[in-house]
């Protein structure tokens, strides 16, 4: 096969027309659990696609220092519930929400949760997974020291709770507004608590998390009326540091203020289930009491559960597959945790919390938020613009607004419920427009959309921004992690030219072109890795290519990991390794290597390794098609299906690493279907190998287009051609208008690697 090349061609493809349907029924093959256990850090409960709600059982929120494996709230080995909140990140490495926790208690309550290795002693309860019905759109679980059935669902503004009392004993619902996922000393500022006159229950909360003063609001009912109520305030001292201890400091039966509110509603002995509605707005009461009237109509459990499976089966159904059992299982949950996020942010109103605090009004639009953008923007969005290209213009005009309602007048970095966290690095909200544009995605300004970008990419105070765009690189003295911020921004400048020569921005694209090749500013000849230098323009000494962790050259990451971040430029990166022999060479020696595990426990983020290879963290996952571009994609080939028989698997712990809000998900996606965006800003896709044996994306107006491998099986790992619509490809990279257009990519599999070069010896 000749030898591939990237060629950054800036090709707009036709907007796609709305989504078709195909084979429904997609959501049955989602199992929810996977990313539970381990280090995935998914969440088990009901949600819908891009929902604003995620109702899930939180089973601990620990404190800051021990938190990081709940970061969703439920970690799948722990036996005990400590009640269901309306908020949750997916797979997120650091972690919030957990917002208005309600627990359903038959007898006697309990009005703190307990130590969960003591039953009884507080109002959590112990579970099996044995009784648990985990699916799209609903969770169901037995809380054994109540004997209480618990049914979720969700709608896109709405929780629906079911609780299946045992007869005889009094029903009780509590709700704690004192608890958050990664429960900071102190972090509930002011919490308000009251029971209006038609019985409907409102309250607010402002915290001091990950983003501070966020202020989450809900309103609930209940499908039977309450025989009695207490709203306390559990505040003991002015440290408070959490939960209360004994006593309590004030109680009322209408409203409570405070730090430390806990609602008990009392509904007696029922002999039916009880039903419950919840709704949450960023903005107010009224406005959470406008989108439960809107969306929370009447009292039918079963109906709305149905309506989350239908949501849930038409998102899934742009992609049929032709595979076994397990294999579509991990596809379509895949599929399902990359249509987690970003989540819907506004009320039903049009308002949405902005990162200056204020309220906004989106118009024409629907904003989202929740954008772990230094792990979405590599694959996670390029999924959505080729699956959902409609949904992709609502997420930019997000991005859009959010920088008009920014203070510091930049795009997000990483943001949730439209605040800003700050958390991670570059300007990776530039590469999610960029290929969005490139791909034909429209329905936004585009001379909008480009200011915040060259604003993003020019404000000096980010980041050490000052520096870079003065010196070319940003130097270690001064700014930590100074490598990975060189190369990042190097290749988000990339993309933001990308983006302006597309629009006839000559002036525009020439100048953050320049800036592109700031790559090689980072590199060092000498040792053949990228490295960190000073101000005074030499590497920092001494340099280990294994070092890692905050204060190195790089973030979660090494130079091992990072020397190959040059996604925009692989041709120059090949050529600065010594040609291609060579840096496949030296691919190989990332993947060969032996590393010990524990030579990264100090970095929590750095999992998943196959030699200093590591697929729990995004920085890596590129890596395994750079073969393509040294004539050695039988090598890609190789690393693929070494990827997914080690870092996959259909269990609770079947995600090697967070799952990033789809990042992870949409990687095992793109891999399953034979290709993935090394480059996006680009409009090609560099080809890997299929997964599946046939698939089929819907792309609407009757078009599809069509994966087909043959034979697919262990014993023909490689790929002997390509053809597209018959045609050989003579080179392993697809284009996107290829695809958009309709047609068939078919593979034809064999035993052994074709056209091996001299590049592999």
């Amino acid at each position: 096969m000749p030898r591939p090349w990237l060629i950054p061609l800036v090709v707009a493809t036709a907007f796609a027309p709305a989504l078709a349907m195909a084979t429904p029924g997609h959501a049955g093959a989602v199992d929810p659990r996977i990313g539970t256990g381990g280090d995935g850090h998914t969440f088990p409960g009901a949600t819908v696609p891009f929902g604003m709600i995620q109702l899930s059982p939180d089973t601990a929120m620990p404190d800051f220092k021990h938190a990081y494996k709940w970061a969703a709230g439920y970690q799948y080995g722990d036996s005990s519930i400590l009640g269901f909140s309306h908020t949750h990140f997916s797979g997120s490495g650091h972690s919030d929400l957990g917002d208005a926790l309600v627990m359903p208690i038959a007898g006697d309550v309990r009005l703190d949760p307990g130590d969960p290795a003591t039953p009884g002693s507080g109002y959590r309860s112990r579970f099996s997974h044995d009784s648990e019905v985990v699916q799209a759109g609903y969770y169901a679980v037995t809380l054994s020291d109540y004997g209480v059935r618990a049914e979720l669902t969700a709608g896109r503004r709405i929780g629906w709770h079911r609780y299946t009392f045992p007869a005889g004993k009094p029903a009780h619902l509590l709700l704690d507004l004192r608890p958050s996922i990664y429960d900071y000393a102190g972090k509930v500022l002011w919490a308000s608590l009251r029971v209006r006159d038609d019985g409907t229950v409102t309250g607010c909360r402002t915290t001091h998390g990950w983003a501070p003063g966020r202020e989450l609001c809900f309103a609930m009912r209940f499908s039977q009326p309450m025989t009695s109520r207490e709203l306390l305030n559990r505040e003991t001292d002015a440290t408070y540091k959490g939960f209360a201890g004994p006593g309590n400091q004030a109680a009322d039966h209408d409203a409570q203020n405070g730090r430390a509110l806990v609602g008990v509603f009392d509904f007696g002995k029922l002999k039916r289930p009880l039903e419950v509605k919840v709704a949450i707005s960023t903005v107010s009461e009224a406005n959470a009491i406008g989108n439960l009237d809107h969306d929370g109509a009447g009292w039918d459990f079963d109906a709305r559960r149905a309506e989350a499976t239908a949501a849930w089966d038409k998102a899934l159904a742009v992609v049929d597959i032709d595979a076994p059992k397990t294999a579509r299982t991990q596809f379509y949950t895949a599929l399902y945790h990359a249509m987690l996020s970003p989540t819907l942010s506004m009320d039903v109103n049009g308002d949405y919390r902005g990162p200056d605090h204020a309220v906004h009004k989106a118009d024409g639009y629907e904003f989202y938020s929740t954008w772990s953008l230094w792990d979405v923007y590599r694959a996670q969005q390029p999924l959505m613009v080729l699956l959902n290209p409609q949904r992709s213009t609502d997420f930019i005009r997000s991005l859009i607004a959010a920088r008009e309602a920014s203070p510091f007048g930049i795009l997000p970095v990483w943001a949730y419920q439209g605040l800003e966290t700050w958390c991670m690095i570059g300007y990776h909200a530039v590469p999610v427009i960029a290929d969005a544009y490139i791909k034909g995605v429209r329905g936004f300004d585009a001379d909008k959309a480009l200011q915040a970008m060259v604003a993003s990419a020019t404000y000096a105070p980010y980041g050490d921004l000052a520096d870079y765009m003065k010196l070319g690189y940003v130097p270690i003295d001064r700014e930590p992690e100074g490598a990975s911020k060189t190369l990042e921004y190097a290749y988000d400048d990339w993309s933001l030219a990308q983006m302006a020569k597309a629009m006839g921005k000559t002036d525009v694209a020439a100048t953050f072109e320049r800036r592109a090749g700031n790559w090689k500013n980072a590199w060092d000849p000498q040792t053949g890795f990228m490295r960190a230098r000073l101000a005074d323009g030499t590497f920092r000494a001494p340099f280990d290519p294994t070092a890692a962790g905050y204060g190195s050259d790089f973030t979660e990451g090494n130079a091992w990991q990072y020397s190959w971040y040059v996604p925009q430029d692989v041709p120059g990166l090949v050529a600065a390794m010594g040609g291609e022999a060579k840096f496949v060479d030296k691919l190989d020696a990332l993947f060969d290597a032996r590393v010990d595990p524990a030579h990264f426990k100090h970095v929590e983020d750095i999992t998943g390794l196959i030699g200093w290879y590591a697929h729990g963290n995004e920085p890596s996952h590129h890596i395994a098609y750079l073969y393509d571009y040294a004539g050695a994609p039988w090598k890609t080939q190789q690393r693929l299906k070494q990827i997914m028989d080690s870092q996959y698997a259909a269990r609770p712990d079947g995600l090697s690493g967070n799952d990033d809000l789809g990042q992870m998900s949409a990687w095992y996606v793109f891999t399953a279907l034979g290709f993935y965006p090394v480059t996006p800003g680009s409009d090609e896709y560099a080809l890997g190998r299929p997964f599946v044996a046939r698939a089929t994306i819907h792309l609407g107006g009757g078009r599809t287009f069509t994966v087909t491998a043959a034979p697919l099986d262990d014993a023909h790992p490689y790929v002997g051609s390509v053809t597209l619509n018959g045609r050989p490809l003579d080179r392993p990279m697809l284009r996107h208008g290829q695809i958009v257009a309709g047609g068939e990519l078919h593979f034809t599999m064999q035993a052994r690697p074709a056209g091996q070069s001299s590049a592999t010896h």
